[in-house]
């Protein structure tokens, strides 16, 4: 018997996004433009620009690749 604890692998929570802001930022993630992405989502572009507007607000991120860099932590 092991007198040492094992702690759980415990990840960082997920931010708070929408499944629509997931699935946008997955999008964006894989290099799809924002024309490609609404097609594909069947939205607007301008839908799709909101969606990364509030993602980046909600997540203080400014630029195309740090929300590619979060998408491939996120597993997105």
């Amino acid at each position: 018997m092991s007198l040492t604890a094992t702690m759980p692998h415990v990840e960082a929570p997920a931010p708070a996004l929408a499944p629509r802001e997931r699935e946008t930022l997955r999008h964006i993630a894989e290099g799809r433009t924002y024309l490609q992405t609404a097609r594909h989502m069947g939205l607007s572009k301008h839908t799709v620009d909101a969606y990364l507007r509030r993602i980046r607000a909600k997540l203080n991120i400014n630029s195309t690749a740090e929300l590619t860099r979060l998408a491939i932590s996120l597993g997105l």
